[in-house]
């Protein structure tokens, strides 16, 4: 089976570190808009491979051959020849449509293509393709590698012999999947973006500290990250993406997103990848 995964960011390179680990895979291409960017993203799995040697989750001989089957490409004309297209650029609904638009042409037709969207629409993104009943959701979570969820979204036109296909697929990266229609925001960032909103609303009225706020979470409510935290890994440019669509899609204003979080995304706080959000790293 052969797979291209289209993209350089954090959830591209946790994917990437997931499916090569597979003996079902044969090649995984790693497709970015630079060399650069695509060789980096095999240079990070490496590091995440060696440490699952370490811990004695793979053996030496495993971890050259997941290396192996990794290949730094800038063209897409190299998903002509896979078997399953996962997009996992930036989550803005006009960068993937015209990523999808590009790929109209040149993916087989038999060949599945899942968006790694965390709200977006599914079924917008099948419209340009042939063949709209092979596009699916795959919705990974980071950190890839860790966490355990994969939520497979279907889309108004996706064929249920995809969806089981991606079932079984997802089970064989030792990944637990669960089955959800198309809706804004699908199950868990529906739930789990408001919270996140709310924290910050708290935050902002000086209620707590942001310390005391995870801590209230953590200790009250058994969550293993308060939901700055959360927010700051998630990335906060990604929160605000989420927290749009689901007030414009259902125009309900429990969805509206705070003030401080869009003026932290303007400040550039975006949490981890910029090394500073509600904490500082």
């Amino acid at each position: 089976m052969e797979i291209s995964i289209i993209g350089s960011g954090t959830m591209a390179t946790g994917i990437t570190q997931v499916i090569c680990n597979s003996n079902e895979i044969t090649k995984v291409n790693i497709v970015a808009r630079t060399e650069a960017k695509a060789v980096n993203v095999i240079e990070v799995c490496k590091k995440g491979i060696k440490r699952l040697v370490r811990k004695s989750k793979l053996t030496e001989a495993q971890a050259i051959e997941a290396v192996e089957k990794l290949e730094a490409c800038t063209d897409l004309e190299v998903v002509r020849n896979s078997d399953l297209i996962i997009e996992a650029v930036a989550e803005d609904f006009i960068v993937k449509m015209e990523l999808f638009s590009k790929l109209s042409s040149l993916v087989h037709e038999n060949a599945i293509v899942a968006t790694n969207t965390s709200s977006l629409s599914v079924t917008a993104f099948a419209s340009v393709l042939l063949n709209p009943k092979n596009v699916v959701g795959l919705h990974f979570f980071n950190p890839a590698p860790v966490m355990e969820l994969v939520e497979i979204v279907v889309g108004h036109e996706t064929s249920s012999s995809v969806v089981d296909k991606l079932e079984s697929f997802t089970y064989m990266l030792g990944k637990s999947p669960v089955v959800v229609q198309e809706a804004p925001g699908f199950v868990v960032n529906r739930m789990l973006i408001p919270m996140i909103n709310e924290a910050v609303s708290i935050f902002s009225e000086g209620i707590a500290s942001a310390e005391d706020i995870d801590k209230a979470m953590k200790l009250g409510a058994h969550h293993p990250m308060g939901p700055l935290a959360l927010a700051d890994l998630i990335g906060n440019d990604v929160n605000l993406s989420i927290m749009e669509t689901l007030y414009s899609e259902t125009g309900d204003p429990k969805y509206r997103a705070h003030p401080l979080l869009r003026k932290m995304v303007r400040a550039n706080h975006l949490g981890r990848k910029t090394k500073k959000g509600f904490f500082e790293y």
